[in-house]
């Protein structure tokens, strides 16, 4: 069965960087899209970046030009950059499939806050 297990997370200023990582065990990792989810309290799990079995990606509207995603198939991790943070992208970040299947990790918190 497939587990995920988020990392990376924590208290960073406004306008800071932090960089997760989500190691994928089980399943066949190139095989299949990978993205970064969160979820803040009071709200919908919303997708934010996902990466394509060919290292494309994508990003939801809020986060462009601010995330990076990334994957290492040899090292079956996931990555997501996150650069010029705002207080609205304090959440618990989650990697899964894209679309994701039912097992989800315990994710990681990030916190932006002066």
């Amino acid at each position: 069965q497939v587990q995920l297990v988020e990392s990376g997370g924590g208290l960073v200023q406004p306008g800071g960087s932090m960089r997760l990582s989500c190691v994928v065990s089980g399943g066949i990792f190139r095989a299949y899209s990978m993205g970064w989810y969160r979820q803040s309290p009071g709200q919908e799990r919303e997708l934010v970046a996902w990466v394509s079995t060919s290292s494309s990606a994508n990003y939801r509207d809020s986060v462009k030009g601010r995330f990076t995603i990334s994957r290492d198939n040899a090292k079956n991790t996931v990555y997501l950059q996150l650069n010029s943070l705002k207080p609205e992208d304090t959440a618990v970040y989650y990697c899964n499939r894209v679309p994701p299947i039912r097992a989800w990790g315990q994710g990681t918190q990030v916190t932006v806050s002066s």
